[in-house]
């Protein structure tokens, strides 16, 4: 008996529930403690591997309101208006992962009742979607099951009526009861406003299970037990198929009951129809059909499934995925006995997509390895095989799983080709677009190569088997994370070691691990300097310390002279006032002239000091160059200002002079 296992065209993830998904991988690899309010996704497997990375559930106001430290996420089924309102009086940190489906009927119900609109929501009351939904409404909703009920209610209270009345869904809707509901409606009040707010992608995913239910011997829905859309989808399924299985996960198989209906099955093939709800990730969704595919190939049973299985065994055929043991290796391939009477021969190329390995570098003899079929030469009795084909399907597995957790993954960049780079990741070639490649786009993407960074995937097609990965959103995330990190911790004379990034006219920029800073060119020397190019080069390693900080502005201010180094400190050590100094003329005013006793410390000689007579223009008496002599007569440090006079050295001269002259005679 052969058996087939057919995919829905529509399955999984829809958009808002992998909306949120990643919103909440997001927050947790920004380093925060996450809370979700209530089950992010009615799916045990995905709860349990969210509680596994330290994501709690609250599912009360109360416990809202006790939170301090942690980011609530709002999953995609939406939350009450009250929700938010106390999110926002207590300052809780939250994220909004409500489903822009939900957000719809949220704003329908929100803006027709306003406007004096009776509102009838068809779905289910319990549900946190309804919950939420009814919150919006400025009267108090009609909340019903399906036509039946919508019948009874429209033809007691509406029937003649006069009052407006809109008519919406449940996002997840059964979307073959809602057109039996929007009939209803046209019937019995056909004045009502029926909006239609089932989610397109519900609807869709419940079409393809329809249209497989009705070809299939048996159906598995994949989903969460108490996920509204899977146990919807299973009973729509049930109705089509004679047997409909809905399951967790792959744990949830029964293969008695499975092979009980293969034995029992009249026609030629049995037809297994697999769909999935928008709770089930991808991964979980595979491991059922691996099981299920593995478990029918090996399935022992009375009904002449083993004799079909005995005969798959004895032939081989291309594509189809073996294993096999190596035999022997030589420098152009390895050899391998898949049990069959094809001797399996893998080249090098097929191996292994790195080129400076040799076939000894990747197998050895004894190794079991898993391998597709490329191409059988039954006359010669040779077959072709591929090892990195396999390898690029596991690791294809891993990527999609990947996307959906949006996970940080680890590679090394392979090559530069037009329009990015290229990375293999567990045997499968990522994309990485030039504008995904580095973290400023005037970086060389031939300096990537043989790097090895982190990159998260940001679209996969599984129908052609590629993907497209991102290396600058890690970027771009550690350093928000860093820069969060940075401003939580930092105080005005913190001392960093930094790298120079870029330089300005006015300044230099610093890295100061995922937060630049900027040292002004004042303070780069205590020199006079024209340009910061004259202390550094980018790249230099430098050590700063914060001088002033705007986080409002998100600007750092760096010093980078030293105290130790500034020419006033040393001028106080080793001058005093009444000091005599050499000094060179370097300016002229209207006022006096400035002389330069030492590097960077000017003295001023005022007019009044420039002789003995009246001066008057100082021009007469000096000219820059000019070097001359005199008494330090003020130092003001704190000014940065110093009074010289030659006045009072010629007077002090002349007296002595004169005493000198009495004591003679």
């Amino acid at each position: 008996m052969k058996t087939e296992i057919v995919m829905a065209e529509k399955a999984g993830f829809c958009f808002g529930v992998d909306r949120a998904v990643k919103i909440v991988y997001n927050v947790l690899h920004e380093g925060k403690k996450v809370v979700t309010y209530g089950e992010m996704i009615h799916n045990r497997d995905f709860t349990d591997e969210l509680a596994a990375k330290g994501v709690r559930i609250v599912n009360t106001p109360e416990e809202l309101a006790e939170l301090t430290d942690e980011t609530v996420i709002i999953r995609s089924h939406g939350v009450s208006r009250d929700i938010f309102w106390l999110l926002e009086e207590k300052g809780i940190e939250y994220r909004d992962g409500t489903c822009p489906f939900v957000r719809r009927i949220q704003k329908i119900v929100d803006e027709k009742s306003a406007a004096g609109y009776d509102i009838i929501i068809m779905g289910d009351e319990n549900h946190p979607e309804i919950r939420g939904t009814a919150s919006y409404c400025h009267n108090i909703p009609k909340i019903l099951k399906d036509n039946t009920d919508l019948y009874c209610y429209l033809k007691k209270f509406y029937k003649n009526s006069e009052k407006k009345v809109a008519i919406v869904a449940q996002t997840t809707y059964n979307i073959s009861i809602w057109d039996k509901c929007t009939r209803t409606a046209e019937e019995i009040f056909p004045q009502a406003e029926v909006i239609n707010t089932v989610c397109s992608a519900t609807a869709d995913r419940q079409e393809a299970a329809a249209r497989l239910a009705k070809t299939a011997d048996l159906m598995i829905v994949v989903g969460g037990k108490h996920s509204s859309n899977t146990v919807k989808l299973a009973e729509i399924c049930g109705q089509y198929c004679k047997a409909c299985v809905h399951v967790e996960n792959a744990d949830g198989l029964d293969f008695r009951y499975i092979g009980h209906l293969i034995k029992n099955n009249v026609r030629e093939k049995f037809i297994v129809g697999v769909t999935a709800g928008a709770s089930a990730p991808a991964h979980i969704i595979k491991e059922v059909t691996n099981q299920m595919s593995e478990k029918l190939q090996n399935m022992e049973e009375d009904f002449n499934f083993e004799e079909a299985l005995d005969a798959s065994f004895k032939k081989i055929y291309t594509g189809q995925r073996v294993k096999g043991y190596i035999t022997a290796v030589n420098d152009a391939e390895a050899i391998v006995d898949v049990g069959t009477k094809h001797t399996g021969y893998v080249s090098l190329d097929e191996l292994t997509n790195d080129s400076s390995l040799k076939p000894a570098d990747v197998v050895k003899p004894g190794d079991e390895v898993e391998l597709i079929v490329i191409k059988v030469n039954d006359a010669e009795g040779i077959v072709t095989l591929s090892k990195k084909k396999v390898d690029a399907m596991i690791g294809f597995d891993k990527i999609v799983k990947a996307k959906e957790e949006d996970a940080v993954l680890e590679g090394t960049v392979s090559s530069v080709v037009k329009g990015g780079v290229i990375i293999f990741y567990e045997g499968t070639r990522v994309f990485i677009p030039a504008s995904q490649a580095t973290a400023r786009r005037d970086e060389k993407l031939e300096n990537l190569v043989k790097k090895t960074v982190k990159f998260k995937i940001i679209e996969v097609n599984e129908q052609r088997g590629k993907a497209v990965g991102s290396i600058r959103v890690v970027l771009s995330a550690e350093k928000d994370a860093a820069k969060a990190k940075f401003w939580d911790t930092v105080q005005i004379g913190d001392v960093f070691k930094g790298e120079v990034k870029s330089l300005t006219s006015y300044g230099a920029f610093v890295d100061l691990g995922g937060i630049d800073g900027m040292v002004h060119i004042s303070e780069l020397s205590w020199n006079r300097i024209k340009h910061p190019s004259e202390v550094v080069q980018v790249g230099d390693v430098i050590e700063v310390f914060v001088k002033d900080l705007d986080k409002e502005a998100d600007r750092i201010s760096l010093g980078y002279k030293k105290d130790e180094d500034n020419p006033w400190v040393k001028f106080a050590e080793d001058y005093s006032v009444g000091d005599v100094v050499k000094a060179k003329v370097v300016s002229i005013t209207p006022f006096g002239a400035f002389a330069q006793i030492v590097p960077n410390i000017d003295g001023l000689i005022h007019i009044s000091q420039l002789a003995e007579n009246r001066v008057t223009n100082v021009k007469d008496v000096l000219s820059i160059g000019d070097e001359v002599e005199a008494k330090i007569t003020e130092i003001d440090t704190e000014k940065k200002r110093i009074s010289i006079s030659i006045r009072a050295l010629l007077e002090e001269r002349g007296g002595a002079a004169a005493e000198a002259d009495e004591a003679a005679e």
